[in-house]
């Protein structure tokens, strides 16, 4: 049997393993003692760490942030770092997203991709290495998180606790490398004046608010001129209520990920747009359109931006409203050759004016292996090696992962250009061929970061 074969035997069992991750909302939740992100993500820990275990690994829980599961001896580490925790559900599921659903190639469920998945197929390739024989002059060490999503909390406690890792690659990104990562600027943009009711939207930050719910008063032919301009749009769903001299405005959008915008429809900033075409007067409807509106490309408040790695992009995720107060959050994915400096300068003049604010909340730098260094080497060989694909090179993306949280470490699949996984959106979904072939590229990966 050679390995392929062998990877496809075990596929079966890599897949309900990957059911018992899926069984578990790993969302983060309330923290209680001995539970820092609560009750999911430590159950979704205690079972990841169970199953190496039960793969004949020893294990560490470092209380219930991370853990991990090792192999080998020596002082040199080689990592993988995953993460269990997951983004809230969302609605418009075909499928239950806490049970592992198989269509052929296809298998359903929340984490499948992202990233729960992708921690068995390096689990796996261990487990294989092992099994094999092959000679471990390093210690290979899965790390299984808990917070990536809301803030890698996770990995902080990890630096302090355990030590640092030499190389390795975090499989929650795209084949076939990735050597930088843009930075991160979150904001937020509130209104100061508003005759908006409420409107409320979206689920995570750091996805396209593509569901949205606005209530506005009525006036003289306003419904009609909405349901003009929303026709006219390109929303998937939208329908406008009249109740009680208020109008209700329901759209929807088309879910993407942060770091690619451009493949959604924002439905709060389609709501936005139609309200000034409908001829409805608002102090923060003109200023989100002036500001934010619906283009991706960060130029309403100055900070339209591109260098030879990728585009500076804008994204609003969630828009909510509290004690009639409107709130908008804003992530920028931000450009390999920007510094925090160079972003305030350019966006200083852009933050305030009499009909809103924006306020910068979280700015992350970004991260940049150089193409030619020994760590993007090793593991885009071990991509070439198994898959023959040099087409395809290393490359910056604009999403954030735990290589901007643990040292000497850079993202390495397991997506696949072309391919929509519909991570953080309905029905995410890996492929079982994807799963086995992936299993071989980190086998491989794992073997030329141990010649490093």
């Amino acid at each position: 049997m050679d390995i392929k074969e062998e990877i496809h035997a075990l596929s079966e069992e890599m897949l309900t393993n990957l059911g018992r991750l899926v069984a578990i909302d790993s969302q983060l939740g309330t923290p209680s003692e001995g539970k820092p992100f609560g009750e999911g993500p430590a159950k979704a820990l205690e079972e990841g760490l169970k199953i190496a275990e039960e793969l004949g690994f020893k294990t560490v829980n470092l209380d219930n942030y991370c853990g991990y599961a090792e192999m080998g001896e020596g002082d040199e580490i080689v990592g993988i770092a995953g993460h269990l925790d997951i983004v809230p559900v969302g609605g418009d599921w075909t499928y239950d997203p806490f049970r592992l659903t198989r269509e052929d190639d296809h298998v359903y469920g929340r984490g499948t991709t992202d990233d729960k998945g992708p921690i068995l197929e390096a689990l796996y390739a261990m487990k294989l290495l092992r099994d094999h024989g092959v000679k471990l002059n390093k210690r290979v060490r899965l790390i299984m998180g808990c917070n990536e999503e809301t803030g890698s909390k996770c990995m902080a406690h990890y630096n302090q606790v355990a030590e640092e890792l030499s190389c390795g690659f975090t499989p929650d990104a795209s084949f076939p490398c990735i050597h930088g990562e843009k930075g991160q600027l979150a904001m937020i943009a509130c209104s100061k004046n508003t005759r908006i009711i409420s409107m409320n939207g979206g689920f995570v930050s750091n996805a396209m608010c593509d569901t949205c719910t606005t209530i506005v008063p009525d006036e003289d032919g306003l419904k009609k001129k909405l349901e003009s301009a929303l026709s006219r749009t390109k929303l998937q769903e939208y329908k406008v209520t009249e109740e009680n001299g208020e109008l209700t405005i329901y759209a929807k959008g088309i879910p993407a990920h942060a770091s690619t915008p451009h493949l959604g429809v924002n439905a709060a900033g389609v709501t936005f747009e139609c309200l000034a075409k409908a001829g409805f007067e608002d102090d923060f409807v003109e200023f989100y359109n002036s500001h934010i509106g619906t283009a991706c490309d960060g130029s309403g408040i100055g900070l339209k931006f591109a260098d030879e790695y990728g585009d500076l992009t804008l994204c609003n995720g969630i828009v909510k409203t509290e004690n009639g107060v409107i709130s908008c959050t804003i992530d920028i994915r931000v450009p390999v050759t920007l510094n925090e400096t160079d972003i305030r300068k350019m966006c200083q003049d852009r933050l305030e004016d009499k009909n809103g604010r924006i306020e910068i909340t979280k700015v992350v730098a970004p991260l940049f292996f150089p193409r030619e260094s020994p760590l993007v080497n090793a593991l885009y060989k071990a991509y070439t090696d198994v898959t023959g694909d040099t087409e395809h090179k290393p490359m910056v993306i604009g999403g954030g992962t735990y290589a901007k949280s643990l040292k000497n470490i850079i993202a390495f699949g397991p997506e696949k250009e072309g391919i929509d996984y519909r991570i953080h959106g309905a029905d995410e979904f890996i492929l079982v061929s994807g799963m086995e072939e992936a299993v071989l590229i980190y086998m491989e990966a794992i073997k030329n970061m141990l010649a490093i």
